[in-house]
């Protein structure tokens, strides 16, 4: 990256729920303020000279629930902005709190997108938890700096919950919030910076983190666009959006009238998602047991979109139910509006400018608040607020000077600070006066973007000239794969080591001149521990390492282990039952339990007539699905179905888009013979077990002469590996 190039960046937020027109605010809890600063985010970033490309990575979603739009694989915003969704977990929407298992899909995909188009990010930055892992693992595996912003963080959540006596268990089993903290204090532990959006951000809620003091922050505002969220006494001077905007206005009016008896009565509004941390309980308590404010105002809940309540999560049908029995307890009719929806683009900000308009107040009575963007929207409108004292409003209300804090527990405080502003015309308007004036100095696009785009800059300069010290060691593993078209992987025991020193060391000296243009790596039934001690006492660091049989893969100097790849393994892989059955067989001894893997068991067994034919029937007629390796006339390892090195190198394949014709794979034994096996190139070196004479039949599959080593570069010289490879490099510059 060159500062005359611009900054590729990668956005991620996961839960797929996300679109750049007509967002579906509030449709559920997924679907909150995040997903509208984010899009806008990187909608202003776009128009930014100092950004090249901005793609943002969220899930793919096929779901007849919902909008065909969250399908579309690829979603061009504009010249510089796409919308690019991974399908991870199947297709079926799925909330975020499910979303974990999956992860490491998403990641593996979004490494193969990466890597089919050949261009890695400058920066990668995720929002959310679930993305910050997302972002966190591409990050490393790249090398290149990791941003993350929380918007919402799971230990206050934690402890707000506990506080108003939910059960801890119960809460972990809903919001799986311990795995969530977990997850988020890794997240700071590797973090480049963290952005916020208020001081207190910072203070309050990463405070309470072990990992606080490791990443830095910086705290951006987010921006409002001040073209759509204009004046309540300001007409809109394009044609075409003046009859938009009049008709939504006409339609809100007409909405609202059908709920209010004195329609033309101040308007207090709230426009929240259904949740319970919005306390929307406590603003319509607050409204039913004042009778004045009852006398002087009307009270309209914007509460998400639905169509029946019934079909709504148990969570967000709880929050809508208490509304209609509290408008009920109060005996609200004609004096409190709870619309079914309302459009986002053009509606809301209509809806400030009404109230506005009727010199009524904007309400956030959230029971804590994170930043509080409908806050800034109403403000930018002429609507004063009244907001709670948890979070980012207090910044907010300091910086523009436009309403009132208020203890969003106390109901009483609540309806006496809107009385307090409809009653006094003179601070509503030098509330109303205020916010219009200072959104504009404070809380615009082009100050949140110019701001984030100079910081953005800045962190890349630093980590690719290592001017600051990284605290966490860095590979580019990532973009080493990403440019090769070649590899060469073998087994270490008997086959790259064992031989002449000599030959290995040749052999070493030619991948070494070769690396360019040919990775290198290691298939073997070794440990991970076992094959990396090896391997460094010979002094070789290759870039992966496929081990247990192929039931791991690691990559580079630092190990960084392909968690994608044990995700991928682990369906229907049953350890536990398979280890009971196997006890009937008396002929199978386990190995003792330091060479044991989650995802392989490993038993002795000397040879015998029918016994691998036993070990079969007992395992299938159980339906077990795994994959059965003997080798050496001595070992038998029992791995999931989907694992073993041969499918381990089909998924490097698949993985890195590299053509299987273009593996060259050494063997010597058994365990290496599905490796060998297919499209690959594969080279037996001449100190061979007899397990593999059959398949001196196959083509692909050279039997060397020359022994270990010396084998393997025989090989290489049967197929012209280094001068193809070499070809191919040429052939892509």
């Amino acid at each position: 990256m060159t500062s005359q190039d611009g900054l590729y960046i990668q956005m991620f937020s996961v839960h797929g729920l996300l679109r750049a027109e007509n967002m579906e605010l509030g449709y559920d809890a997924d679907t909150g303020g995040q997903i509208k600063y984010l899009v806008e985010l990187c909608s202003s970033l776009s128009a930014n000279p100092n950004i090249k490309k901005i793609d943002l990575f969220t899930r793919l979603i096929q779901d007849k629930s919902y909008s065909e739009d969250y399908s579309v694989a690829e979603d061009r915003i504009n010249d510089k902005f796409r919308i690019i969704r991974i399908q991870c977990g199947g297709r079926k929407y799925i909330r975020k709190e499910l979303l974990w298992p999956y992860l490491d899909e998403f990641v593996d995909k979004t490494i193969k997108f990466i890597q089919t188009g050949r261009e890695i990010p400058d920066l990668i930055h995720g929002h959310y938890p679930d993305a910050g892992y997302v972002a966190k693992e591409l990050a490393r595996f790249f090398g290149v700096p990791f941003v993350y912003t929380g918007h919402s963080l799971g230990r206050p959540k934690k402890a707000r919950l506990l506080s108003q006596g939910a059960d801890p268990g119960e809460m972990d089993k809903d919001l799986k919030i311990e795995h969530r903290i977990a997850v988020e204090e890794n997240i700071l532990k590797y973090a480049d910076m963290v952005i916020t959006s208020t001081q207190q951000e910072i203070e309050g809620q990463y405070g309470m983190y072990r990992n606080r003091t490791l990443p830095r922050y910086k705290v951006i505002p987010p921006g409002i666009d001040i073209d759509r969220f204009y004046p309540y006494y300001r007409d809109h001077t394009d044609t075409d959006e003046k009859e938009i905007a009049l008709f939504a206005k006409e339609s809100l009016t007409s909405e609202l009238n059908r709920f209010f008896q004195h329609p033309d009565k101040p308007m207090i509004l709230v426009l929240c998602r259904p949740d319970k941390r919005k306390n929307i309980e406590g603003l319509i308590k607050a409204y039913g047991e004042d009778y004045d404010l009852q006398a002087i105002a009307n009270l309209a809940v914007f509460a998400g979109i639905r169509k029946d309540i019934a079909q709504k999560g148990d969570s967000e049908r709880d929050v809508l139910t208490r509304m209609l029995l509290l408008m009920d307890k109060y005996n609200l009719y004609g004096k409190m509006a709870i619309p079914k929806r309302h459009d986002f683009e053009h509606e809301v900000p209509e809806l400030y400018r009404i109230a506005a308009e009727k010199k009524g107040v904007f309400v956030n009575p959230s029971l804590t608040e994170p930043f509080g963007l409908t806050l800034l929207e109403a403000l930018a409108c002429g609507l004063p607020i009244v907001a709670t004292n948890n979070g980012g409003p207090p910044d907010i209300i300091r910086n523009c000077k436009s309403g009132t804090l208020v203890d969003p527990r106390d109901t009483t405080a609540i309806a006496s600070a809107i009385k307090e502003i409809i009653v006094h015309e003179d601070k509503w308007r030098k509330f109303s006066k205020n916010g219009i004036m200072n959104i504009r100095k404070t809380y615009t696009w082009s100050s949140h973007v110019q701001t984030y785009a100079d910081e953005m800059k800045n962190l890349c300069r630093a980590h690719q000239t290592l001017d600051i010290q990284i605290r966490v060691p860095r590979h580019s593993i990532g973009k080493r794969l990403a440019g090769l078209n070649y590899l060469l992987i073998t087994d270490i025991d008997n086959t790259l080591l064992g031989g002449d020193p000599k030959e290995l060391a040749g052999l070493m000296e030619i991948i070494e001149k070769n690396s360019h243009c040919i990775g290198f790596g290691v298939a073997t039934g070794r440990l991970f521990e076992s094959a990396r001690d090896i391997l460094s006492s010979h002094g070789i660091t290759p870039d992966i390492i496929i081990s247990s049989v192929g039931s791991q893969i690691h990559y580079g100097k630092d190990f960084y282990l392909d968690k994608g790849w044990e995700t991928h393994i682990s369906k229907n892989w049953k350890p536990g039952l398979i280890r009971e059955r196997l006890k009937e067989i008396d002929f199978i001894t386990f190995q003792e339990q330091e060479v044991q893997t989650p995802h392989k068991l490993s038993c002795f067994m000397k040879p015998g007539k029918d016994r691998l034919e036993r070990v079969h029937h007992v395992l299938t007629k159980n339906r077990f699905q795994y994959t059965l390796i003997y080798s050496h006339d001595r070992y038998l390892d029992i791995l999931p179905y989907r694992a073993s090195k041969g499918k381990a190198v089909r998924y490097l394949s698949y993985k890195w888009q590299i053509p299987l014709g273009n593996f060259m794979v050494c063997g010597d034994s058994g365990n290496d013979a599905e490796m060998l096996k297919g499209e690959p190139r594969g080279v037996v070196v001449g100190n061979y077990s007899p397990e593999l004479e059959e398949l001196k039949t196959r083509r692909r599959i050279y039997f060397a002469k020359k022994t270990y080593a010396g084998g393997m570069m025989e090989g290489m010289d049967h197929y012209g590996f280094i001068r193809k490879a070499k070809g191919s490099l040429i052939n892509d510059t």
